[in-house]
């Protein structure tokens, strides 16, 4: 899902865009040698392939989960912003992995404008996802060092600005994907990276801010209550340092491939391995928040949970 960030990343979508009306639409010729080769587009089919295998469904069983919780809690308190965040950005995901479909079909039956349109669609798409990373971040950084705010949010506006976050993070995607099949400029590799800095950057302030609140000792207050206010910043923290892991993986990983892959020493259908393999390192911030949100349901098979959660 996240493969067309990195196939933008990785791949250098710097393509002239086809006439969409013909099948012989042809794109950037390192880009379509790439896909057509024996070594590159291998890669990119057992990605969408795995996404297909592991995403898709996980995905969807999120999505029902938050109808089923949506039918039970309607009417008498709103959702938590995380689960929500959680339930959009699965939703970016199905969007994703319908790109690299498209894509990898495209190249298997050499049909260029289909190509095109799926690989700039995913590429768009899985650079501003990670907004909800960071929404995610920003919410639990406020629940935490500013909890008078978020206590007084949550009882009136609060759903307002998260409706409103949200719908911009959407215009923005539909829109940036609508000017890139417009426009013959290549910005995507740009925004990748311009995107998961900011994200980076964002998210490292939530997180240390959340530190200092956790290890800062507080006023002596009754135990009970104390344990639970801990254990609340404990997981706040937990959630904001594992979306900050996955991403530095995905900053980290891109960045080597791109450097390895534009230096003289290899040859291009090796640079171009080392292109398609850096779409891998995108995997894992497209399950964090999905495997959070099913720990907080209680729903991961491989753990136990106590009968009476805190």
């Amino acid at each position: 899902m996240d493969m067309h960030a990195n196939t933008s990343s990785s791949v250098n979508l710097s393509t002239t865009p086809p006439n969409l009306s013909s099948h012989n639409s042809s794109l950037h010729p390192f880009l379509s040698s790439c896909f057509n080769s024996l070594s590159g587009w291998p890669i990119f089919t057992t990605f969408t392939i795995t996404n297909i295998l592991l995403l898709l469904p996980l995905s969807i069983f999120i999505l029902y989960l938050g109808i089923k919780q949506w039918r039970k809690q309607r009417g008498r308190e709103s959702m938590n912003p995380i689960d929500v965040f959680t339930y959009h950005m699965v939703g970016m995901e199905l969007i994703g992995i319908c790109g690299s479909v498209s894509c990898c079909c495209g190249a298997f039956i050499d049909h260029g404008a289909l190509m095109w349109v799926g690989c700039n669609a995913f590429a768009i798409n899985s650079c501003i996802k990670m907004s909800f990373h960071v929404l995610t971040c920003v919410e639990r950084y406020v629940a935490v060092v500013h909890p008078i705010t978020y206590m007084t949010l949550s009882k009136s506006g609060g759903v307002m600005f998260r409706n409103i976050s949200i719908a911009c993070v959407w215009i923005v995607c539909a829109g940036l994907i609508a000017l890139r099949l417009l426009l013959n400029q290549n910005f995507t590799m740009i925004l990748f990276f311009c995107n998961l800095v900011f994200s980076l950057i964002v998210i490292s302030f939530c997180s240390l801010s959340v530190l200092r609140v956790l290890i800062r000792p507080g006023p002596a207050a009754e135990g009970r209550q104390q344990g639970k206010a801990d254990k609340s910043k404990q997981r706040a923290f937990i959630t904001i340092t594992a979306i900050m892991a996955v991403l530095l993986v995905r900053f980290g990983g891109n960045l080597v491939c791109m450097a390895l892959a534009n230096s003289s020493v290899l040859s291009v259908s090796a640079s171009c391995v080392v292109r398609m393999m850096g779409i891998w390192f995108c995997l894992p911030s497209s399950y964090v928040l999905p495997l959070l949100f099913l720990h907080r349901a209680e729903k991961l098979v491989c753990l136990k949970y106590k009968s009476d959660s805190s």
